[in-house]
Order: C-alpha cells, then structure tokens, then sequence
C-alpha cells in the first residue's frame, strides 16, 4: 500500500475513534443518570442500603453499672405489741392460766409470770395505751404503756421488748415495772390576749360560722372568703352552739365596727355545744379578713363590710 493511501487511512481512523470515545462517554453518563433516578426513585429503601453499603466507624459507649441504693430500714415500732400484751397481762391470773387471755400474755411474753390478783382489791381494767417507744439498742425497745381503771386510775408499766428491724417477730422480754407518769409540759403564754367584744360584727359572724358548721343551721360557704373550702361536720352532731369568749392575737379584732377592707386577724373561739347528752366546752383557731362588698339595693348603691373566714387553723381543716 501506497504511503499516500496509508495517510488517508489514518486521517479517516482518527475521527471515528474521537467518536467511539465520545460515545462511550455519553453512555456513562446515561447510566449515572439511570442510576441515580433509580435510587431518588427507590426512595428511603435504596438510600438506606447506600448507606448501610458504606464503610462505617462504631464507638463503643462504656455501658454504666447500677449503682447500688442503699436505705436503711426503718425498725419497726413494737408498741402495739407491748400495749396488747399488758391488756392481756392485767387482765389474766395464775388461777387460770388457761384462759384467753392467759394464753395470749404468755404466747407474747413466754417467760413472764402471770399476775395473782384478788377479786375484790383490784378494779375492773377500762383501757390500754401505749404513750412511748425508745429504742436502746438494735432490737431492743422499752415501751411505755398506760393502764386506766374503772375507779379513774392510771398506772404507767415499762414493757421490755426485742423485735426486728422488719417487724416480723416481737418478744417481751422480762416482766413489766411500774415507772412513774410523765411530768406536766410547761405551756407557753397564749398569743390569744386581747379579748373582743361579744356583741361586735367579728364575735357575731364567729358564732354564726361555728352554728352552721356543728349543727347545720345554715350554709358554712357564706362565711367562707373566696378559694377557702370546708365542709361542716355531718351529721351534725349538736343543736346548738353559743359563743362563750372570743381572744385575739391583735389589737384591730376588738375594734366595735369591722376593721378596714383586708384585715387579717387570729382569733381563739371558746364556745359550748349543746346536745341531748349535754354541754361540751370546745375551742376553735381561725384566722377571719374583713371584706367590703358592693350592694345593689333598689337602684341605690350601697356597701357593707362583713367578716369572712380566710383559713382554719389547729382543729379545723380548710
């Protein structure tokens, strides 16, 4: 072949390859395109398994241990126990140990002698309480229980008992000794020193609060300042209530008209219940606030000031 048609040749093959490339090229792209619609089309699912397919780095996270919550168990309280026991205790005999109450003293306290009293020294038992508990060592109690008798008597008896912490078994340990009453608790000076009028707006609204609520004359609500809920007793159980004194904390209450719109003022209620068994001493705390109202009375305004209930104190519950 003629170097002539050789160069021809060559000039010819250059621009088909050129395109051969190029064409390759596009089809690449082709199917990225396709590939890519494929996976947009594919959704969560192939973008997912994308990254999934990827390399990936895990970091170990220390897993933390339990802590370990120690509470220590509150020893169980054996005064019930002790109090059971010197009801049985009292009320049993060597004369019958069979008997109920015989075998309950000595199922509680096994080596405990029983009494011998005589039948006609001592007075008939009326009641059993326990009054206090000290502890002295783990397991180890010194209970405290009153006895009360028929003939207006109280004896005081120190009961010696051992008890788990749980409470699950209890031993009176040793026979009880008589130990003297406690001594009368000095009491503080009231704080209720100012006397207030019995015929004044605050004694009045007292007593009639104090009728609504313990003999259902009335409706407590109306005595009560907004937000304040009480309910009376029910049933009620007096027919009648009168207000004997009433002693407050501050000066203002004893003022002979109602103190100014927010005055807050204590007061200590000593009234007497009256019922068909008869007359009962009780006493009240309650904190009472003056409060004006407005009032349409035929076209006219007018205002009044009245003594509401703000809380209840001591024996009472708002």
């Amino acid at each position: 072949m003629s170097p002539g048609k050789q160069a021809s040749e060559s000039e010819a093959a250059a621009p088909m390859a050129a395109g051969a490339r190029l064409e390759m090229m596009r089809r690449r792209v082709r199917l990225s395109r396709l590939a890519l619609f494929t996976a947009i089309a594919a959704g969560p699912v192939a973008l997912g398994v994308a990254v999934l397919s990827g390399p990936t780095t895990v970091a170990a996270v220390p897993g933390s241990k339990p802590t370990a919550v120690r509470t220590a168990a509150a020893a169980a309280d054996p005064a019930g126990y002790a109090q059971l026991f010197i009801g049985a205790w009292l009320r049993s005999s060597t004369d019958d140990a069979t008997s109920a109450q015989a075998r309950l003293a000595q199922l509680l306290a096994p080596d405990v002698d029983l009494p011998a009293p005589a039948a006609v020294a001592q007075s008939r038992l009326e009641s059993v309480i326990a009054v206090r508990s000290a502890q002295r060592d783990a397991g180890e109690w010194a209970v405290t229980v009153a006895a009360q008798y028929a003939d207006g008597r109280v004896r005081y008896f120190a009961v010696p008992v051992a008890a788990e912490p749980a409470g699950g078994s209890v031993t009176v340990t040793g026979a009880p000794g008589v130990v003297a009453g406690p001594a009368r608790a000095a009491v503080a000076k009231s704080a209720y020193a100012v006397t207030v009028p019995s015929g004044g707006d605050l004694a009045s609204a007292v007593g009639e609060f104090l009728g609504a609520y313990l003999t259902g004359a009335g409706e407590v609500d109306r005595y009560l300042a907004p937000g304040v809920k009480l309910s009376p007793v029910s049933p009620a159980p007096y027919q009648a209530v009168t207000v004997q004194q009433v002693l407050a904390a501050r000066e203002a209450a004893a003022a002979e008209s109602v103190p100014a719109d927010g005055t807050t003022v204590r007061i200590l209620a000593q009234v007497e219940a009256r019922d068909d068994a008869g007359r009962w001493p009780l006493a009240y705390e309650l904190t009472l606030r003056a409060r004006r109202e407005a009032l349409t009375a035929r076209s006219a305004r007018l205002s009044r000031s009245r003594v509401q209930l703000a809380c209840v104190m001591g024996t009472l519950t708002a």
